[in-house]
């Protein structure tokens, strides 16, 4: 079987345009939307019925909320409130999906089908989404991981 790839999007500081057109352009099938919030008002165009509607019309591709690859509430306001490092985010989090054991949940031929993990992070750098696909990454011997 060859290597999938699963890809990362980020919506914060990015027109409808520029996001919809870099996911139409990589041919995604599948969103999976790893915020907990998917909802709230500041998401704009990426808020979840508007985003199912778009993604449909706009690029052919399903959405899913997958809230298990997401923080705890109580998890991301200790780290957006500056409660603690990243470093200690970070850590948390893992050991968070190591708990859920997210790689159970699905495996690497769910991502044979074009998957990108959405979140809000403008970049992956400090963003659960990138440690979501590293993870699994690791657990399942080799994902390649595209961030758009």
């Amino acid at each position: 079987m060859a290597i999938p790839q699963a890809y990362s999007i980020g919506f914060t500081g990015s027109s409808a345009a520029h996001f919809f057109g870099r996911l139409k352009q990589q041919g995604i099938q599948k969103l999976l939307d790893v915020r907990i919030n998917n909802t709230s008002q500041l998401a704009g165009f990426a808020k979840r019925t508007d985003l199912e509607f778009f993604l449909s019309e706009l690029v052919g591709a399903r959405y899913q909320h997958e809230p298990l690859l997401a923080p705890t509430d109580k998890l991301l306001k200790a780290y957006r409130n500056r409660e603690m490092s990243w470093f200690e985010y970070e850590s948390q989090f893992l050991d968070l999906m190591q708990e859920r054991q997210i790689e159970k949940l699905f495996c690497a031929k769910d991502f044979l089908e074009k998957t990108v993990l959405l979140c809000s992070e403008a970049t992956p750098l400090q963003c659960h989404r990138r440690l979501v696909l590293e993870y699994l990454n690791v657990a399942w011997n080799g994902l390649e991981i595209v961030h758009l």
